[in-house]
């Protein structure tokens, strides 16, 4: 009887182990992801499986966690099946140019995400992206697993935000260099919000600091974590990001 109960323990936790394992990253540039899925494997042993769009299975549901690496076109069968992915209990996470101007064709993106990419000029609130720049990023939400778990910051900056609600003064954080810098992305109130950016533009001298470098939302019976760097394989071999993007991974909402 013992050996019995044992047996299906240990087949139960198999079991549990595959499907934890089981991570679809999809995406449309391959080096970046093919950092995050070794990453995935050797720190977590999570197996991953990384795919274009096209390839995209027939359901979803089987994945434990499904990650967006998409710079150009979201195809309205891929965006249809990772909103019904995420209410149906999934978790999807987002990277770096999941959300950008090129979505804002898409029909349901962002309106499912409560997000907006205003047009105009970048010093009256429209959105900008600006590449081969350096940024800083704080921790917003130091009591968040995302946040927290086995991450160390090398350095502290000094932040502060119109939202009086966060924290502000030196902040935890880190640098990315030759990265990509989103400014003025505009939120819903719907979501926690978990790392902010601070960039300091060369030409202007402006100093932008935001609040949406990163955030967690539910979805449906699901949820949506959204990390905004990642232009290169570079940022996902920064210790410290890549540390927050496998706890995206492996938290549970």
């Amino acid at each position: 009887m013992m050996k019995h109960a044992v047996l299906l323990m240990v087949g139960f936790f198999a079991v549990s182990q595959s499907v934890l394992a089981d991570v679809l990253i999809v995406a449309d540039e391959f080096p970046a992801m093919e950092v995050l899925a070794a990453k995935l494997k050797s720190e977590e042993n999570i197996s991953s499986k990384v795919i274009s769009q096209k390839d995209l299975p027939e359901k979803l549901s089987a994945f434990e966690a499904v990650a967006v690496y998409i710079h150009k076109d979201l195809s309205e069968n891929a965006e249809n099946a990772f909103i019904s992915y995420a209410l149906g209990g999934g978790k999807l996470v987002l990277l770096h140019h999941s959300i950008s101007s090129g979505k804002r064709k898409n029909a349901h993106w962002f309106s499912f995400l409560g997000v907006s990419l205003p047009e105009g000029d970048v010093n009256h609130g429209g959105y900008k992206w600006i590449e081969g720049v350096s940024l800083d990023l704080v921790n917003l939400n130091p009591n968040h697993f995302i946040m927290t778990n086995k991450v160390t910051y090398p350095q502290h900056i000094a932040y502060t935000n119109a939202n009086t609600s966060l924290p502000r003064g030196d902040l935890a954080g880190f640098k990315l260099n030759e990265s990509e810098v989103y400014l003025n992305h505009v939120l819903d109130p719907s979501r926690t919000l978990l790392m902010g950016l601070k960039y300091i533009d060369d030409k202007s001298g402006t100093t932008f600091m935001q609040s949406h470098a990163g955030w967690i939302k539910a979805a449906g019976k699901g949820s949506v974590i959204y990390l905004m760097p990642g232009h290169t394989k570079r940022d996902f071999e920064n210790a410290t990001y890549s540390r927050i993007v496998l706890n995206a991974f492996v938290y549970k909402p």
